[in-house]
């Protein structure tokens, strides 16, 4: 695509952001991470059981996880059949295990038992990948460095006209591009909260969505489905 046809179109998602961006502060002015934490290292155990966790099932499993186990060497120390069975309900427990248990090693053996606060540290942490590390940056130690793409954040960039990608790297590329670097973990909390309550993956409430204006795909779905916007 030509340079500058390719500039017309990141504008265009640029001025959509800016547009919509008010409108989701104001919708969901109580956007915030999901996950209940108290410090650094209990977000980055929560982010880890999260992978095909709910955040909720998360919060009850770690209620009583970060009461027996509080550092990093708590962790590491734990044999690997105990910890399973405290955090099994999440699921794919036995690898979360692992994970945890040689993430808690790392931070013992580089990081004097703390979680450290670049990306590059981070995503060197077994079972730390880029969207874990922008979950902990970003809420733990208030650093936007990227925009964190669960599937909440990719169906709605897509049906926004915002991406036209799957993969969520690429997703998260053209969020960087478009989204002000300010709010960027921000952004990620109001379009969660936004899938969540309206933007559903199977039977999304566009006749209701305050953004329907602004969303190709809603206006779509309107027509296609003789719905009543209000």
């Amino acid at each position: 695509m030509p340079t500058k046809a390719l500039s017309k179109k990141i504008q265009a998602r640029i001025d959509r952001v800016r547009v919509i961006l008010p409108i989701l502060k104001k919708t969901y002015p109580t956007a915030k991470c999901s996950l209940d934490y108290g410090k650094p290292l209990e977000l980055l155990v929560a982010t880890i059981l999260s992978a095909q966790c709910t955040d909720d099932r998360v919060n009850i499993v770690t209620k009583t996880l970060f009461k027996k186990y509080k550092t990093a060497k708590d962790y590491a120390a734990a044999p690997q059949e105990e910890l399973e069975k405290d955090i099994q309900s999440t699921g794919f427990y036995r690898n979360k295990t692992k994970s945890i248990r040689s993430m808690a090693a790392s931070l013992i053996d580089k990081h004097g038992g703390r979680v450290p606060e670049t990306m590059e540290e981070l995503t060197h942490l077994a079972g730390v990948g880029r969207k874990t590390a922008n979950v902990v940056l970003g809420n733990a130690f208030d650093q936007n460095v990227g925009v964190v793409v669960d599937t909440h954040v990719g169906r709605l960039s897509q049906r926004l006209g915002l991406t036209s990608h799957d993969d969520p790297v690429k997703i998260e590329q053209d969020l960087m591009a478009i989204v002000p670097k300010e709010v960027w973990t921000l952004w990620s909390h109001l379009m969660i909260a936004h899938g969540r309550a309206i933007c559903q993956a199977r039977r999304p409430r566009c006749e209701v969505c305050p953004l329907l204006a602004n969303c190709p795909f809603g206006q779509k779905y309107v027509r296609e489905n003789d719905l009543t916007a209000e």
